[in-house]
């Protein structure tokens, strides 16, 4: 027999949680990114690089910002730790951070847009990457494990401890 219980977020506002509320903004910015670092090869304006600038350095803000009701949910709630895709989640998304990092100091300097051929593109285009893959595994957090939702998980899912 299975027991069903719902996997409830720590970190609510009016009972909404707030991780997957904040996480949009960072996941849209850092996608931007990549067509902003695009503009800029194709057309070589500066407009480009320094909207590449201020895209990464508030995707990154944003990004850390959203984590952290992330992080009190897999520290909190024992049932969110026993799923293997909530830990893949949260590694992902820790290196797509340390890559939007890595995008804002090739950025810092009197020239944003020095660095962003070749580097710059990569790092945009591999950050792009991980966001997608650190989204489909949120995604499954919600759509199949139900954490956050007014849904049943069912033990099956889980590892045992």
């Amino acid at each position: 027999m299975l027991r069903e219980e719902k996997i409830d977020s720590r970190s609510l506002i009016k009972g909404h949680p707030l991780h997957p509320a904040l996480i949009h903004f960072p996941v849209a910015l850092l996608l931007l990114l990549v067509i902003t670092d695009i503009c800029y090869v194709v057309t070589s304006d500066p407009f480009w690089g320094k909207a590449g600038f201020y895209l990464s350095t508030t995707g990154l803000l944003f990004g850390v910002v959203g984590s952290i009701p992330g992080a009190i949910d897999v520290f909190s709630v024992k049932r969110i730790r026993r799923i293997v895709s909530a830990w893949a989640h949260g590694l992902l998304a820790i290196m797509s951070l340390s890559l939007a990092t890595l995008n804002v100091m090739l950025r810092l300097g009197d020239n944003p847009a020095a660095q962003i051929m070749p580097w710059g593109l990569y790092v945009s285009v591999l950050t792009g990457v991980m966001i997608n893959i650190t989204g489909s595994l949120g995604a499954q957090l919600v759509y199949e494990y139900g954490i956050g939702v007014d849904v049943v998980q069912k033990d099956e899912h889980l590892v045992d401890p």
